[in-house]
């Protein structure tokens, strides 16, 4: 793949193209690389790299072969009803990403855990006083959703004491139960209809109320459209929730006017916690097509019955 010469799409919505532009020279510079705005050239397509391609445009591509998702979630592409059913999609799990995910899940239960809201509204105060700390075993992580994101976070999270707990779609224990033990809830569920607004208002409602935080604290990494936003604001507002933090939204870019942006409980980062770095999900995904050609199986390829 690396020495092969072929015209691909890039089109990177939010992204700095540049920078994939850059990398994809650098590691496979006979890729000839075009944009949307090159309509007169979408015949020769034959693989398309992307992140949240805008409705209607790979459904243009006559010859388009392989969908390349550049990031994890793939609701863009599964959304749009002009991409042909047969088409196989390329979705990323590089360990980068893996791990950039993990990160941040560690660095928000941390932030919660010990503190830091409180502690910065001090220091904004010049308030010098102590606070009560409890030992990471006292605290319960539950993550929703299990798969290679939730099992690499649960690990870290393990690492550091914390007691963590896991439901999927397909466990055995019923939700409820599963939210009544969590003090921190972590959501790195994929976007699916059956996830489609599910952390409402009656959902934190159920998680522990006894537990060390006083109130407990919601961690959304995975897909804007699992949380009702109106439904989290009702909960931090009222007290159900005692904090949050935010990766993702239910629109994106989050508008000016949000009243997340302010809210003293909440930490917002703009979709960045599984950050795709162009150089290594460019080498990922090269070594996916080169595996291909010859025979080998890519993987992971998007199941659309599930949705990822």
């Amino acid at each position: 793949m690396r020495g092969s010469t072929m015209t691909i799409l890039l089109h990177v919505t939010g992204m700095d193209r540049a920078a994939w532009l850059a990398a994809i020279k650098a590691q496979a510079p006979r890729l000839e690389v075009i944009s949307a705005a090159d309509t007169d050239r979408f015949a020769e397509i034959r693989r398309a790299w992307v992140w949240k391609p805008p409705a209607g445009l790979l459904g243009q591509l006559p010859n388009l072969e392989l969908i390349i998702n550049l990031a994890a979630g793939v609701d863009a592409i599964l959304a749009d009803a002009t991409v042909p059913k047969h088409l196989p999609i390329l979705r990323a799990v590089d360990p980068n990403i893996t791990m950039r995910m993990t990160e941040w899940v560690v660095l928000q239960v941390l932030f919660h855990h010990r503190q830091m809201p409180a502690f910065m509204d001090q220091q904004k105060q010049r308030v010098w006083r102590e606070l009560p700390q409890k030992a990471a075993s006292a605290l319960t992580v539950g993550i929703l959703g299990m798969g290679v994101l939730g099992q690499s976070a649960a690990r870290a999270l393990a690492g550091l004491g914390f007691k963590v707990i896991g439901w999927s779609r397909t466990g055995a224990q019923p939700l409820n139960e599963f939210l009544g033990q969590t003090d921190i809830l972590v959501c790195l569920l994929p976007f699916t209809p059956e996830t489609k607004g599910l952390i409402s208002y009656e959902l934190l409602r159920q998680l522990n109320r006894g537990g060390p935080l006083g109130a407990p604290v919601l961690i959304n990494g995975g897909r804007g459209g699992s949380q009702i936003g109106a439904d989290v604001l009702r909960a931090l507002n009222d007290g159900t929730l005692g904090g949050a933090s935010l990766d993702v939204f239910e629109t994106e870019p989050l508008p000016e006017g949000s009243p997340f942006w302010s809210h003293p409980k909440v930490i917002v980062t703009p979709h960045v916690a599984a950050y795709s770095d162009p150089e290594a999900m460019t080498a990922h995904v090269l070594e996916q097509l080169a595996r291909h050609e010859v025979g080998g199986t890519m993987a992971p390829l998007v199941d659309r019955a599930r949705g990822y």
